[in-house]
């Protein structure tokens, strides 16, 4: 089967459309790793061997410590978007998402030196960029300070630097690093009027789509090189299919359930709560564009003014059939739930394998397995932002630059159309963990091809789902800059500044939909529609390993649409107050630094002041007395809370750079950093479960706004050794104690509960799981190397070791201990290639259902192939997850897994014009 796979797919790929994409080798830009233009010459370069040239030399003339990808490096990967690029540099770590939501196919986060993504400042152009995400838990579930990378194309960037120790010059928020993506400047291109574009479609494996992708780019500058003009537009759209099995979380077996009695051995031993066969399927749309203009009226003055924007709409469907352990064991089968038959097994304190005899007779409440059907249509997010900048040469001696902007990104969920069965009814169920991967599973004697008879075969359960999100993400700034240059001394230059910023993030409406029928017609019943039903895909799964049901019955997201029409969507009486919230910051800074240079080295020492002054704005349970109380929600009295801190930081920062000759280079590096904690940690909904018993303590989960600031104090020495053209050797150490690292804790609040116990309601204290505040600490190694052999052939290697530790002794976030890249190219003047290995061991994602998160090591294998029929034309054909890795998630160990993804592999082939 899979050879078929092959073969058809190869033969897709071949028929696939001839197009043309950018080819950023042919312009010729200012080659720069700080934000000032003039730093570092222009040098013009071609092909893949002068990409590399190009980036080491940038490297090598910093002051400080960075990694620099030229352009030429995104046109010669298969780089789709940016945090494609940023994968294969020494330090950096991807990931295919934001939380917990499992790995879709396209990278979409990126952190640094084994630390979660929000640690890790995006910066286009030298400033922040809002940012949206289009799945629903990043909407209302945990909201990172990360950018989705998703919305951010390839083609978007003339070079990304990649800052591992800062500068007092720097705007704040990257404690572990920043990631700056610079874009093109019109006045830059070596011709009056050039056209650049590409036109092409990509192939996904899993899904058998091919679809079209289109980028093109038009420069104009006039005669004498004072005004500029760069228009840029993409469009690209791909399917996307993951299959997958999914164990949502574990919970322990009690004492007096019926298995706990029945066999004592089995307290307190862990088995799964769901176990599921998920298919989600997706289709995207990425379009936007960047409008760049670029006046320089006189040799002292220069203006540029910038907007881009970048759409996402990605509709997207998910089916999830599972069986239900906790109703099973924990539930309500027979008095306190099923016992499970001899021969079970138990492992690392978990159940990892049993099976469970039918249960004729019984309530068809106490189902077995149970199945979700949840469509997103229209769900998307946007990014965008209009800049200006300005820089003007008063004299030899003082030069002042200035920016403003504004930026304002979308995640946007309207609809959710939700369906939930009761299935398997008294069927039997068994399962079988296997460790890390699939498990093996079954739902007894149900027929999970066929919907079957409503209340025999399943039953409708619940119909759910958010709705109206719309989570706004915005910041304004503005920001002056001067240099001052000292003559006859070891002091070369002093710089100064101040910036101001305000960032506010708001989800302001949230509809939680319920069963509202009013005597209608069972909208559930297969009877009522003519359309029927459909399957899961007849090769769904055959990846994955394991035994469990792969030909599932499901309705269509259309006519889920339809059912969904008999609920409960008023947004008034079913608002739910607990998921909205506000954010407010404020930021100013002022910073000096002071420039040093000698014979061979050069310095720099600065300090910059940062205030935040923070608003946040939730809402808790109230007192429908209470005068300030909302009292038309269903889902009880709230009342908003508003909550400021301000913050006073101090971020010194220092680069020592010294030659120890014409091919060596030794760096040291000190600074203070920060970054501010996620908006969920600060403004994350109250989640209340009262206590059973009158007077007893109750548990739940919130934010906490009174977090501080992120602080890290940072370390860094390195070597460089360029023996060679387009050769490096290098090996760094780092070292990060951050302070108010973000972990969690119990802090106990009262909220007034009302509840079948307590019908007048009451105050209730709540021991609450809430984010706090701790300490932690990340060393690690980096080695890098390049080499070029002959003319023709080159390889690069990278490796990166990360050892990250916390003040609690949990597992730090992001923290990967081993990543490495191995590649190798082979470039004539009419052909190239390339290709590259990527490997990431496991790390720590988070907490998800009350059950650790990890995502388990993961490689990827992706080339690319190049063919210059003319000078103005050329083929390449990039060739994504050629491995097809599976993505897999565990628990607390690796004897409980969490689930397993298999995204396909993908084929981009373009064919590229320039004239």
């Amino acid at each position: 089967m899979n050879c078929k796979k092959s073969i058809l797919s190869a033969a897709i790929v071949a028929s696939l459309s001839f197009a043309a994409q950018l080819h950023a080798q042919e312009t010729s830009t200012t080659t720069q790793t700080t934000e000032d233009a003039t730093d570092l010459g222009t040098i013009t370069v071609v092909g893949i061997r002068g990409s590399i040239e190009k980036s080491l030399e940038a490297k090598r003339d910093s002051d400080s410590r960075v990694e620099v990808i030229t352009s030429e490096d995104i046109g010669k990967m298969p780089d789709k978007n940016v945090a494609d690029s940023l994968s294969r540099v020494p330090g950096v770590n991807i990931s295919a998402a934001s939380a917990n939501e499992g790995a879709f196919d396209e990278n979409d986060r990126v952190s640094m030196r084994g630390t979660s993504p929000s640690l890790t400042q995006t910066l286009i152009d030298g400033h922040n960029v809002a940012s949206g995400d289009w799945f629903v838990l990043n909407q209302t579930g945990t909201v990172g300070r990360s950018v989705s990378y998703s919305l951010l194309p390839a083609e978007l960037v003339d070079r990304v630097v990649v800052r591992k120790s800062s500068e007092a010059k720097l705007v704040e928020g990257g404690a572990v690093g920043s990631i700056d993506i610079v874009t093109r400047n019109p006045l830059n291109f070596d011709e009056g009027f050039s056209i650049f574009g590409s036109v092409g479609a990509v192939h996904a494996e899993l899904p058998g789509k091919t679809d079209p992708q289109i980028s093109v780019l038009g420069n104009w500058k006039n005669a004498d090189g004072s005004f500029g003009l760069t228009v840029q537009a993409f469009s690209e759209e791909r399917h996307l299919r993951r299959d997958g099995q999914e164990l949502l979380g574990y919970e322990a077996i009690g004492a007096n359930t019926a298995a706990g009695v029945a066999h004592p051995d089995l307290v307190g031993v862990f088995f799964p709560t769901l176990v599921g066969s998920a298919l989600f399927e997706q289709e995207r749309k990425r379009t936007g564009g960047m409008i760049t203009a670029q006046f320089k009226p006189t040799d002292t003055v220069e203006l540029e003014a910038n907007y881009f924007r970048s759409d996402m709409k990605a509709d997207n469907y998910n089916r999830n059939y599972m069986l239900w352990g906790s109703r099973i064991i924990n539930g309500t089968n027979g008095a306190n739930g099923q016992v499970p038959l001899p021969g079970y097994v138990i492992r690392n304190n978990t159940l990892v394998q049993a099976e469970f005899a039918a249960t004729p007779g019984v309530d068809p409440a106490n189902a077995f397995g149970i199945y979700d059907q949840i469509s997103r249509p229209g769900a998307k997010s946007s990014t965008e932002f209009f800049s200006v900048d300005g820089k003007w040469d008063v004299s030899d001696k003082l030069t002042f630059s200035g920016q403003i902007g504004t930026s304002e990104g979308h995640g946007e969920t309207p609809t959710q159309d939700v369906a939930e069965w009761d299935v398997g009814l008294n069927s039997g169920a068994g399962w079988g963990l296997h460790g890390v991967g699939a498990a093996d599973w079954h739902l007894g004697n149900a027929n999970t091809g066929v919907p079957g008879t409503p209340g025999t075969d399943y039953r409708l359960d619940w119909i759910f789902g958010f709705q109206d999100i719309d989570v706004v993400d915005e910041e304004d700034w503005a920001k002056l800059d001067g240099k001052y240059f000292v003559d006859d001394s070891v002091l070369d230059s002093i710089e100064f500044g101040v910036r101001n910023a305000r960032h506010k993030r708001n989800l302001d409406q949230v509809t939680a939909q319920g069963p509202d029928f009013s005597g209608g017609p069972d909208p559930f019943d297969p009877a009522n529609w003519p359309n029927g039903f459909q399957n899961y895909p007849g090769d769904f799964g055959d990846g994955l390993g394991g035994n469990f049901p792969r030909n599932i019955w499901y309705f269509s997201p259309g006519q889920l649409a339809i059912f969904n029409q008999m609920t409960n969507r008023d947004p008034v009486s079913r608002f739910f107050f607990p998921g909205a919230y506000g954010l407010e910051e404020t930021s100013s800074a002022a910073y000096t630094q002071f420039n040093f240079s000698g014979e061979r080295w050069t310095a720099n020492l600065g300090v910059r002041f940062v205030r935040t002054e923070e608003e946040v704005t939730n809402y808790v349970n109230a007192d429908p007395l209470d005068p300030a109380a909302i009292t038309t929600s269903a889902f009880g009295a709230f009342k908003k809370v508003l909550t400021t801190n301000t913050y006073n930081d101090w971020l010194p920062s220092a680069n020592f750079k010294y030659n120890l000759n014409d091919d060596m280079v030794l760096r040291l590096a000190a600074s203070r950093t920060l970054t501010r904690p996620d908006f969920s940690a600060l403004a994350g909904a109250v989640s209340l479960t009262p206590p059973a018993a009158v007077g007893g303590i109750g548990t739940g989960t919130g934010g906490n706004p009174q977090l501080e600031p992120i602080i890290s104090t940072n370390l860094d020495a390195t070597f460089e050794w360029y023996y060679a053209e387009r050769a490096l050797f290098s090996v760094g150490v780092f070292y990060m104690d951050i302070d108010n690292y973000v972990a969690l804790g119990t802090d106990r609040q009262a909220y007034f509960t009302i509840d079948a116990q307590r019908p007048q309601g009451e105050l209730i204290q709540y021991d609450l799981t809430v984010p706090v505040s701790s300490s932690a600490k990340v060393k690690g190694l980096e080695l890098a190397w390049e080499q070029p052999f002959g003319d023709h052939f080159g390889v690069f290697a990278n490796y990166t070791y990360a050892d990250g530790d916390t003040d609690d002794g949990t597992a730090m976030l992001g923290t990967s201990e081993n990543t490495y890249n191995v590649g190798a190219y082979f470039e004539n003047d009419k052909f190239n290639a390339r290709v590259n290995y990527n490997y990431r061991s496991e790390f720590f994602s988070g907490l998800d259902r009350a059950s650790a998160f990890y995502q388990d090591e993961i490689d990827n294998v992706s080339a690319s192939f190049g063919y210059q029929i003319t000078d103005n034309f050329s083929l390449a054909l990039d060739l994504m997850n050629l491995n097809n890795p599976k993505t897999k998630y565990y628990a607390e160990n690796k004897d409980r897994p969490r689930s397993i993804y298999e995204n396909g592999r993908q084929y981009y082939l373009n064919f590229r014009f320039k004239f």
